[in-house]
């Protein structure tokens, strides 16, 4: 069999990757590791905590490994009558569902026109939308919340969902820089093609938009899920109680000592959601940041 004969490039890239392990490089594995190991202990806590019975809760010095997995913790949480847990997971995931499905119509709709039809008081009527960004949800928390009152919607979920069906002046910026990537040549082939301005939304601009509303559609379900002043604000009963302020409800002076077991399960059962997007969106998601606002 004939040598086979390598470039040197070829060969200074086998040496590269065959060469030895230096003092910096063994340093530098190190101190990540270390990073990782810090990063990951409150993570490494909670899962431990929420499979602890009370009594080793409470063991000083805590144990790293629960001697026995109490996995009746998870169980315990959608059957108390105290807790109502299962309930209130229900109340988030319709929030951050119709709050997703409202940003989307709403931002998307505003987005287009401001990305499409471009006139001389467009750019203005743009300022004047991204300049809501500097206005602190205290300064308009007052005004909303008598609103809603006088609307009768007061202690109902419909405070949460309402204002994402009237856009969002972050994610109207977000879908605007994406949609001013498409070239106008495409358009100008539907219009010839007999395409209505709806149909050039619909059928051309939002499927070229993946990554933009995957991007989108992440941030408000983030958002409301894990939103704690609205709730608070909004809700009175129990039973309409979303995650947020439920787990923080585990804390108050009903129960003679705090549920940490109960509370770290809570937290991992209500993170499921948030890891699960993530991961099936997350190619999408990280295309539609790098690909925003770039030509």
């Amino acid at each position: 069999m004939a040598d086979v004969q390598l470039s040197p490039r070829s060969v200074k890239r086998v040496r590269s990757y065959t060469k030895p392990l230096s003092i910096s490089r063994v340093v530098g594995f190190l101190l990540l590791l270390l990073v990782t190991v810090i990063m990951l202990s409150p993570l490494w806590f909670m899962v431990s905590t929420s499979l602890k019975n009370t009594k080793e809760m409470l063991m000083y010095p805590p144990t790293l490994i629960p001697h026995t997995f109490a996995w009746d913790n998870f169980r315990q949480l959608f059957v108390s009558e105290e807790i109502k847990f299962g309930q209130q997971y229900m109340n988030s995931i319709i929030v951050g569902v119709f709050s997703v499905v409202g940003t989307l119509i709403s931002s998307t709709l505003v987005a287009f026109g401001f990305a499409r039809y471009r006139t001389k008081a467009s750019g203005l009527m743009f300022m004047l939308v991204l300049s809501t960004l500097m206005l602190p949800y205290p300064a308009i928390m007052i005004p909303q919340f008598l609103l809603f009152t006088k609307l009768g919607l007061h202690d109902s979920l419909l405070p949460l969902i309402v204002p994402n069906f009237f856009g969002s002046a972050y994610m109207i910026f977000l879908l605007r820089q994406f949609f001013s990537t498409i070239p106008d040549e495409l358009y100008d082939a539907g219009r010839i093609d007999g395409s209505s301005e709806f149909r050039l939304f619909w059928n051309l601009t939002l499927p070229l938009a993946g990554p933009a509303l995957s991007t989108v559609a992440i941030f408000t379900f983030i958002w409301s899920w894990n939103d704690l002043l609205a709730p608070v604000l909004y809700l009175d009963s129990q039973e309409n109680f979303t995650l947020p302020i439920g787990m923080a409800s585990m804390m108050s002076s009903k129960f003679r000592l705090a549920p940490w077991n109960l509370l770290m399960a809570a937290s991992i059962l209500s993170s499921l959601p948030i890891i699960a997007l993530f991961a099936v969106a997350q190619r999408r998601f990280v295309q539609g940041i790098v690909l925003t606002g770039i030509k």
